[in-house]
């Protein structure tokens, strides 16, 4: 018999139909890598996953859940020239994405969604789909990098390309807005962060931020952001919230200003002022994660600075139901991580 090993396997949509399973450990074949997992983060995702939210663009039935995970290679397969026994990895977000722009196929293969995830003790992966840890990151923290951290890297340098001088309005404290606070500084600019706790703005100013606004005291915030930009407005907004905060992000981000959509926690309803849109030039990216290429160039930066991301929570791998609902309730700062 093959050895076994724990995996969380979402049988069918509702947090009530995750559990942690006892499989048998796969075995690598020409070109693949297993890898014994240590480490593993949440993300927002993670619960619309979980729910059954992304409906039939995830995987329908018994996935391995989550996207983000490291660990060190326990064999190789045949012909494989990246990586040997040993080696620390983390698992790139969308295994088939290596460079360039995304097409259809490659953004198929979100691993955690129309894909097995990496929250299993081990993991089998394609060469292509791994990259090597930074050595001065933790696992833990190795872990926290592949979806928030590349989120962020992308609308920031890759798409956004921000420059010194500019001033980036970022909304929340979430894993995303951090690691976008971290990325706009190291590019020279000024950012300013939302939230509504006095406590997290502390903390958010205390890692580097320029500004603060308390959106539950300024419920106008929007405004407030355009006047800390001396009237003008700010050059780009990490738009988190969706529908529910783009009419504000709208109000803070100047002509030809940029705002990168990224999450949709506010809600989706149909309001967006298009003709200000057309109007004042302003610039609309959605940014899905990024590739394999824009990864390694993060990780290189992050390497050369010595950059940790934030970490909430470390939770065991046993207790994945608190986990998610630690991170649903929305009271973590960083990011919310799972120790294999």
């Amino acid at each position: 018999r093959r050895p076994a090993m724990k995996a969380a396997v979402l049988t069918a949509a509702g947090i009530d139909h995750l559990a942690i399973v006892d499989l048998a450990v796969p075995e690598p074949g020409p070109g693949q890598v297993l890898v014994r997992m240590t480490a593993a983060s949440l993300n927002y995702r993670d619960v619309l996953t979980v729910e059954g939210g992304y409906g039939s663009r995830q995987k329908a039935a018994d996935l391995i859940i989550l996207s983000d995970g490291a660990g060190e290679v326990a064999g190789v397969g045949e012909a494989v020239q990246r990586f040997r026994p040993g080696d620390r990895v983390v698992a790139n977000f969308f295994q088939d994405w290596i460079d360039g722009r995304p097409n259809a196929a490659q953004l198929a293969s979100a691993l955690g969604g129309s894909v097995d995830g990496v929250l299993a003790e081990y993991r089998l992966f394609p060469e292509h789909g791994l990259v090597a840890t930074p050595e001065h990151l933790s696992d833990v923290e190795a872990a926290a990098l592949p979806c928030a951290g590349l989120t962020a890297w992308s609308a920031m340098v890759g798409q956004g390309k921000v420059a010194p001088g500019e001033l980036v309005l970022t909304l929340g404290t979430g894993g995303v807005s951090l690691f976008a606070l971290m990325f706009a500084k190291l590019a020279g600019a000024a950012v300013i962060v939302t939230s509504s706790s006095a406590e997290k703005l502390e903390r958010a100013l205390d890692l580097g931020a320029d500004h603060a606004i308390n959106y539950r005291e300024v419920a106008d915030w929007g405004r407030r952001a355009r006047a800390i930009a001396g009237g003008l407005g700010v050059d780009h907004v990490v738009e988190l919230g969706g529908a529910g905060t783009l009419d504000q992000s709208l109000k803070a981000v100047r002509v030809g200003g940029t705002i990168s959509l990224i999450g949709v926690l506010a809600g989706t309803g149909p309001d967006i002022r298009l003709p200000l849109i057309v109007m004042q030039n302003i610039r609309l990216q959605g940014v899905t994660v990024g590739s394999r290429a824009e990864f390694e160039a993060m990780l290189r930066a992050m390497a050369l600075h010595r950059l940790r991301p934030p970490i909430d929570r470390v939770f065991p791998m046993a207790e994945i139901r608190d986990a998610l609902a630690h991170l649903a309730a929305g009271r973590h700062f960083g990011k919310v991580c799972i120790e294999i």
